[in-house]
């Protein structure tokens, strides 16, 4: 391999742990700051102190979240300018407007309310505050909805002029932003936030039921997070499919490298569902395969005729890393299948009136507890995977989009980086596992109570 080429190996594992670190947190941020708005919701509604138990208990964790968060958001973005300089130099007039969107406006939302949400309360009164977490909310959407864009235009470009030198101008905004696939990458990332948080929630409440069921935080708490498993899992399942529907229509190599489909089927036979294969990337076929006859053309056409373009129809320049695109959609389906279950598991205990009562289920959602992520990050792999080997898609290489950097040079930044990620994760990730472990009680008190004291103190005249 030249040195050229591992530098450009170094340079895309180096953004893709900062950011396969960053997007846990961002989601997490997300699911966690529409928890805090409907349990602030139900206590402004209702007055009842759980829900201000539990919306204190979980203000900490956003508190940790959003600092850790931050961190490893600057370092991602600055990538661009460091190590993607080809790349931002022909992007930019496009990129760069959506990513300033997303710092102008959705972070100074976030930012500008999250310091009331956490210590206003006494200062401003329940229905302001609740104004204020709802804020948050939409500040998190709103950063998610830039982000989104940005990525949607590399994955499926519109609205744009190729001028001298390469460089992508926008011509039509409306078009630049609302890509084809914005609409189901958007909802299919906000319902992955909100059901991966759903399920730390759930995870952290059956651990405080199994040690206690009769906690009513942890009673309330695990209601509330089953219930977003139940009424969101059918939703992105829907999502996904439309989702899958027009992958297939604008990046075929993609959908066929999920699929390990080398060769177009027998006219009749239709696509067959690869549970497991081992694809031969230079021999283009599989090994070892066990597939069900027809059950791919049933999701993907829903007739048992339809077929792909399979990866054969594609110069092998053009397609993507097939075992990583192929093993990554199969853990974050069976992770969702899993998630399903346990949401119908659930659902039928609830209507039997035995939900708190069910150890088994309880040890499940433990065991789910960072399922959701997981699967998040096992989509993200297929997405950004399945892309390759185009920033653009179809118009700009990944190898030239990378900045001439020596190796040595690389290999540094990327251990300085990862040291730093992790220590600031470790610590982060500790400090999670310890507020999750805490029970939470009546008059819990919310995030850096000493902080708001050292705030509102005044001196005695």
């Amino acid at each position: 391999m030249h040195t050229h080429d591992l530098v450009l190996l170094v340079s895309r594992g180096q953004f893709a742990f900062t950011i396969g670190v960053h997007i846990v947190l961002a989601a997490l941020a997300i699911g966690l700051s529409l928890f805090l708005s409907i349990i602030d919701l139900f206590w402004v509604c209702t007055r009842r102190q759980v829900y201000l138990d539990i919306m204190h208990f979980w203000q900490k964790i956003f508190a940790l979240n959003m600092g850790v968060g931050v961190v490893t958001g600057v370092v991602m973005e600055f990538q661009f300018g460091t190590h993607w300089g080809p790349f931002t130099a022909r992007t930019g007039a496009v990129i760069g407007p959506l990513m300033f969107y997303e710092v102008l406006v959705a972070f100074f939302i976030e930012a500008g309310f999250v310091g009331l949400m956490l210590f206003g309360l006494k200062k401003i009164g329940p229905r302001l505050h609740l104004c204020a977490t709802l804020m948050v909310t939409v500040g998190a959407i709103v950063s998610a909805f830039w982000i989104v864009a940005a990525n949607s235009w590399m994955q499926t470009p519109a609205g744009f002029s190729v001028m001298a030198g390469g460089r992508f101008v926008p011509d039509d905004w409306w078009a630049v932003i609302f890509t084809p696939s914005f609409p189901y990458r958007f909802l299919h990332m906000l319902l992955a936030s909100v059901l991966g948080t759903a399920l730390l929630i759930a995870a952290c409440a059956a651990r405080h039921l199994l040690r206690d069921r009769h906690n009513p935080q942890a009673r309330v708490m695990y209601a509330v997070s089953l219930a977003g498993l139940i009424l969101f899992i059918p939703l992105q399942i829907l999502v996904g499919d439309l989702h899958g529907k027009n992958s297939l229509v604008h990046q075929p190599q993609k959908v066929a490298a999920i699929e390990g489909s080398w060769q177009r089927p027998a006219p009749g036979d239709g696509e067959p569902l690869r549970l497991f294969a081992l694809p031969d990337q230079a021999q283009q076929r599989n090994r070892a395969e066990l597939a069900i006859p027809h059950v791919g053309s049933l999701y993907l056409h829903h007739n048992l005729t339809g077929t792909i373009t399979p990866l054969s129809a594609f110069p092998p320049a053009d397609l993507p890393n097939v075992p990583l695109v192929f093993f990554a959609f199969r853990l974050m389906v069976g992770l969702g299948l899993l998630m399903a279950a346990a949401a119908v598991a659930a659902l039928v205990l609830w209507l039997r009136g035995r939900l708190f009562e069910s150890r088994t289920l309880a040890r499940m959602m433990v065991a789910l507890g960072p399922a959701g992520f997981a699967a998040m990050l096992a989509g993200w792999v297929v997405t950004e995977s399945g892309r390759q080997p185009f920033t653009v898609y179809g118009l700009m290489r990944t190898s030239e989009s990378h900045s001439v950097l020596s190796l040595p040079l690389s290999l540094a930044v990327i251990a300085l980086i990862v040291a730093v990620y992790l220590l600031t994760f470790g610590i982060g990730l500790k400090l999670l596992l310890r507020l999750l472990n805490q029970r939470p009680q009546a008059g819990e008190q919310g995030a850096a109570p000493e902080m708001w004291q050292m705030l509102t103190h005044k001196e005695e005249p």
